[in-house]
């Protein structure tokens, strides 16, 4: 049996079209989930759509049309994006599916009858775009923290969650449990700014609109958004509150929730809290990713900053963005998007020490060995060193993506492909080809070079997938073994550029 790893995404909102900054989320959990399947994990990937809440009844009522079409549209915009980008979800969930619904109205029930929820009225300040109640002191300027947008006072009869019970836990959670947040900074804002000065109890349901789902035992509320949303990760997979499916029981805890850093409050305070109302198990680790700024600046529509994915791919291709995604984003510290930046990637990094390395190495085998390269063991000090770097590679990429890393891991091949070029000017094939007592020597050089380029394509194929594939064909050679074999053929094909350069001017 194969270990599993059960990986989820925020799910979209589902208020209007995902920008790019939106879009780095799906890829870089899907390189995460392709690289965990490559290692030979059973991987189960989930995202999907947000789709209630009182912003989406005023858009749609905005757009004369009822909530539930103005949320198809926009769900099934969502996932076409997310297809565009070539990831490999195993299932894409929608709010307004009737199982969830269904079993999020026993939730709400079952932590009611728990005495986790009761009913009172709230006044707050409540900022609609997020879908949060802040206090006074939780504004920034007067505006809401998360958005910087105006806040409202408003005052209902609403149920209540009793956050505060589980203030111990919370706390124990986040001063024993280091690997429960990531980034680090992450764990200590939220411990400074919301756990130490004492949780609130917080409003679970609104009665001021009706696109939510109903409580069941009392219809003049619905289930407030994020009890409703952050619950999907349980009840699209097999989880009921007296019936817990196989699957389920396999999948949870999730090994891995990626969220944007934006919304990690309900994810490490109110999602733990859910989860030990219900007698569950939390997540073994919630990674709060950096945003991606455009201009070094936050995208936004009113700012007219926003950049699409399917406008980038268009010009760039689909690998093109990925990669420019998933190596220009730090760890924790946001990531720039610019035209000018993802040409200059384009023509350094793929263009030149990628695609030229694959170019050349495939045209010396064509012209020097009619296209057929096996290893002739004609062995030089200069390629222990190399050929150990193409051995230590996958253990260096494997750390990087355990510490969540994808940058970092993607550095390490492309350290590897820059090695790889220096290796063809040190060893210099076209002297080699005027001696033909070196021939052996030139044809172990050459595959030394396609071993290496094999490893890395492989090892691409997270990051890259078509590019990837687009490589082992070239090179005639799909040989999964990640360390160099002496053992391998390789028919190359005729080669062409994975990557054109991009002329600026033009």
């Amino acid at each position: 049996m194969k270990e599993k790893f059960y990986l989820t995404t925020a799910i979209a909102y589902t208020s209007g079209k995902p920008h790019i900054g939106n879009t780095y989320e799906i890829v870089l959990a899907d390189a995460i989930a392709r690289f965990k399947r490559l290692q030979g994990y059973d991987v189960y990937f989930q995202t999907g759509t947000d789709e209630h809440g009182i912003k989406i009844e005023e858009k749609a009522n905005s757009a004369g049309i009822s909530p539930k079409e103005f949320v198809d549209g926009i769900a099934a915009q969502i996932q076409s994006i997310w297809d565009l980008m070539n990831t490999s979800y195993d299932k894409f969930v929608r709010t307004t599916d009737s199982s969830h619904e269904k079993i999020v109205q026993h939730i709400f029930r079952k932590m009611y009858e728990n005495g986790d929820i009761y009913k009172g009225e709230y006044k707050g300040l409540y900022c609609t775009p997020c879908e949060s109640f802040w206090t006074e002191s939780q504004l920034v300027d007067g505006k809401c923290p998360d958005c910087g947008r105006d806040v409202y006072e408003q005052s209902e009869e609403a149920y209540f969650f009793k956050l505060s019970k589980y203030q111990k836990k919370l706390e124990e959670l986040f001063t024993t449990n280091s690997d429960f947040i990531q980034p680090a900074s992450r764990r200590n804002e939220m411990y400074n700014n919301f756990i130490k000065p004492g949780v609130e109890d917080l409003c679970v349901s609104r009665t001021s609109f009706k696109w939510g789902i109903p409580v069941d035992f009392d219809d003049k509320h619905v289930v407030y958004v994020w009890l409703d949303a952050l619950t999907n990760y349980i009840t699209n997979i097999g989880y009921d509150v007296d019936n817990q499916t196989d699957q389920f029981r396999k999948l949870w805890p999730a090994d891995l929730q990626i969220i944007g850093k934006d919304i990690i409050r309900f994810h490490t305070i109110y999602w733990p809290c859910f989860l030990w109302s219900l007698g569950l198990e939390l997540p073994k680790k919630v990674f709060g990713h950096p945003w991606l700024l455009m201009n070094n600046d936050k995208m936004s529509k009113s700012k007219g900053n926003v950049i699409y994915a399917d406008e980038l791919v268009e010009k760039f291709g689909v690998d093109a963005v990925r990669y420019y995604l998933l190596h220009e984003i730090p760890f924790a510290s946001d990531g720039n998007i610019t035209y000018d930046l993802i040409t200059e990637r384009i023509n350094g990094d793929l263009a030149n020490v990628l695609g030229n390395l694959v170019q050349r190495t495939i045209s010396m085998g064509n012209k020097y060995f009619d296209g057929v390269v096996t290893f002739k063991a004609s062995k030089d000090e200069i390629d222990n060193e190399f050929i150990s770097s193409i051995n230590n590679l996958y253990s260096l990429a494997s750390k990087s993506i355990e510490n969540l890393n994808v940058s970092s891991a993607i550095d390490e091949i492309f350290n590897v492909l820059r090695l790889s070029n220096k290796y063809i000017d040190e060893t210099a094939p076209w002297v080699l080809a005027k001696d033909e007592n070196q021939r052996d020597r030139l044809e172990t050089v050459i595959y030394n070079l396609l071993e290496s380029i094999r490893v890395c394509g492989t090892l691409l194929a997270p990051f890259m997938p078509s590019t990837s594939d687009d490589i082992l064909n070239q090179i005639g050679n799909n040989d999964k073994l990640l360390e160099f074999n002496e053992n391998n053929t390789y028919n190359l094909t005729q080669p062409h550029p994975l990557f054109k350069r991009i002329e600026v001017e033009k």
